[in-house]
């Protein structure tokens, strides 16, 4: 199975347009356009989860002042995307049908393809007793790296191929319920990576 994407070059950097955050402030946060092939018989739905995985593992620092992030800083997860039950004849997902513009709380009925469920992403925790931002952050909310942090980030597209039509997972569900549930019905997977970066010295 393969995946890609119109909307960057794999390994290469994810215009401002798909991520949250710009240098002058937010970005258009539009879901990037997404397309996959070659999926094998039996294939009852596709999983699909978006995560940064150069993301600081010390969130104290991130744009704190006088301060940068080193490349060899410690790193961990942070996903911007989790979706499940994406019917077995959808092949692509098209730029900005699921995201387009930031919705300060989250959105609470984001869209996508038909019949597919939505779950968590990781700004839920970010933005946690935020007067402004706080709420259920659900569905894509793209890249927005600490501007101080001197490592590319990379935002890893994954697609899963699954004997299952739907996903044991709650009804606010994360990547994490979502990765758990598909263990044993995973028939294939794809990825492609994008990157990006708010801090003009960041190295990859």
């Amino acid at each position: 199975m393969q995946i890609r994407s119109d909307s960057f070059e794999p390994r290469g950097a994810i215009p401002a347009e798909f991520a949250m955050g710009a240098p002058d402030g937010f970005g258009g946060n539009r879901n990037p356009h997404l397309a996959w092939d070659d999926a094998p018989d039996g294939t009852r739905s596709f999983a699909l989860l978006c995560i940064d995985t150069d993301a600081p593992t010390d969130p104290s620092l991130a744009g704190k002042e006088g301060v940068d992030i080193p490349v060899a800083h410690p790193r961990g997860d942070f996903v911007h995307w989790a979706v499940v039950d994406i019917a077995p004849d959808v092949r692509a997902i098209a730029a900005g049908s699921a995201s387009d513009g930031v919705s300060k709380g989250g959105k609470p009925a984001p869209s996508g393809p038909t019949g597919a469920r939505q779950g968590l992403n990781d700004y839920t925790g970010w933005f946690a007793g935020d007067a402004d931002m706080g709420g259920d952050w659900l569905g894509y909310d793209g890249p927005y790296p600490p501007p101080n942090d001197l490592r590319v980030h990379r935002y890893f597209f994954r697609v899963f191929a699954l004997d299952v039509a739907a996903l044991d997972v709650p009804e606010k569900f994360t990547a994490g319920d979502a990765l758990r549930a598909m263990q044993g019905h995973v028939l294939a997977e794809a990825a492609v990576y994008g990157t990006y970066s708010l801090n003009p010295a960041a190295q990859g």
